[in-house]
């Protein structure tokens, strides 16, 4: 380690493993550090990339819809929406930055390694991001949309099954909208173990009232094994 943190080896592994080449290293140094490393670091030059990971949110946001846009021209909104939030969740782009093994390229505290972070699909998702968002300070939105595109076009057929294959969350609501006519909501009603190894517990409600409950390692799947008991209790999951 060098007194920024990562040495010029280090980067270089990183941007072949990503497929990117970033001109400012300093943007490609702060993508790959989490806030772990100089909170355990003060007196470090490294900056975390919390600011990149909100850009790059942004930024993958917007490819995403494009190419599903592009893709699939007489999907209706609420479909391109659908897909866009099942591409962009947390473990949707963990298993893009698995791809690239991004975590084994992320700059961590002494604890948050130790811990699982290089595994943690949190981390992995937000380096992911801020990643993207270092490419387009760098290159701008093209570069991006080139980076991005790489990524979508291998898992085209994968996405491609999802427009064909709902989840529970879509057809809990469906059937709610067409039995009731209410929206279901969510809410996480605990949170339990160690920062790597949370279990989360989620209520779906159709009103007021709690129709299902599920837990699991992330809020998304807690929500989503909430819907399917709920889909069990009042019909059958198809």
């Amino acid at each position: 380690m060098s007194d920024n943190g990562l040495t010029d080896h280090e980067l270089d592994d990183a941007q072949r493993a990503a497929g990117v080449t970033l001109r400012d290293r300093d943007l490609l140094r702060e993508a790959l550090t989490h806030p772990s490393y100089p909170n355990e670091n003060p007196q470090s030059d490294p900056i975390d990339n919390q600011r990149l990971e909100f850009l790059g949110d942004a930024l993958i946001d917007l490819v995403v819809a494009e190419w599903l846009y592009a893709r699939y021209p007489e999907a209706t909104e609420g479909e391109l929406t659908g897909l866009r939030a099942q591409i962009v969740r947390t473990e949707g782009l963990q298993a893009f930055a698995l791809e690239i093994d991004l975590g084994r390229h992320l700059l961590l505290g002494r604890g948050e390694a130790a811990s699982g972070g290089r595994e943690r699909p949190a981390n992995l998702c937000a380096a992911f991001e801020a990643l993207a968002g270092a490419l387009y300070l760098d290159q701008g939105l093209g570069a991006v949309r080139a980076w991005m595109h790489a990524f979508l076009d291998r898992h085209a057929t994968e996405i491609d099954g999802l427009r064909t294959s709902k989840d529970a969350k879509s057809l809990l609501q469906e059937y709610a909208q067409s039995t009731v006519r209410i929206t279901p909501s969510y809410r996480i009603v605990r949170e339990e173990g160690p920062d790597h190894a949370k279990t989360f517990t989620a209520q779906a409600l159709v009103g007021d009232a709690v129709w299902g409950e599920g837990t699991g390692n992330s809020k998304q799947a807690a929500e989503q094994a909430a819907a399917e008991a709920a889909l069990r209790a009042h019909r059958t999951v198809s």
